[in-house]
Formats: structure tokens, C-alpha cells, sequence
């Protein structure tokens, strides 16, 4: 939450610019949406094999086990991708309905 914050506050002045010339809030909501999804689904990528294979060696140790299904690591995965989607959106619509003359001058 804090990255997204942070990243919708450096693109204010851009945000401000593209408003200015006709953008509308949705298309400006995906711009900043779209960095972020990527950084996630490329996080998830490198998390789920690693996650699996750490809970595999955790599990073993318990005398009652349960099976690990790819169902439970897509469900973490698409959390994952629900969470940032929503925070990274509310900040960008947040910036995007600003008056965009405001925040080009106090900058």
C-alpha cells in the first residue's frame, strides 16, 4: 500500500499533464494499474514454486498430513492480485480526480 501510495504521489505532475489533455479517470487508473499488476503476477511467479517447496518440507514433519493442491496457490495468487488491484486503484483515482491545475502548481 505504501509503494502504490508512494507511486501514485511521484506521477501527480504526469497524472495532472494527461488529465489536462482529455485522459479520462478509468485510463489513467489503468496506467497505474498496469505497473503494478506486473510486478505482482511476476511476484507470484517466483513465489509459488518457492512456497511449495517449502511447505512440501514443512508438512513432513507432521504426523497428520494434508496435500498440498494447486488450487490453494492459485487462490493465494489471485488474493494477492485482488489486494494490489484495489489499493493501487484507490490511489490513482484518488490523484485522477484532483483538480489537476492545483497540483501542477503546488508543484
Amino acid at each position: 500500500m505504501g509503494l502504490a501510495a508512494y507511486t501514485a504521489e511521484q506521477r501527480t505532475k504526469e497524472i495532472g499533464v494527461r488529465k489536462i489533455l482529455g485522459a479520462e479517470v478509468s485510463t489513467l487508473v489503468s496506467l497505474l494499474s498496469k505497473d503494478f499488476l506486473k510486478l505482482v503476477l511476476l511476484a507470484i511467479i517466483i513465489a509459488t514454486p518457492v512456497g511449495a517447496y517449502i511447505m512440501i518440507i514443512w508438512l513432513r514433519d507432521f504426523a497428520y498430513r494434508i496435500s498440498l493442491s494447486w488450487w490453494m496457490f492459485v487462490g493465494a495468487g489471485m488474493l494477492a492480485l485482488v489486494a494490489a488491484l484495489v489499493t493501487t486503484s484507490y490511489h490513482a483515482f484518488k490523484i485522477a480526480v484532483a483538480n489537476p491545475v492545483k497540483n501542477l502548481r503546488t508543484e
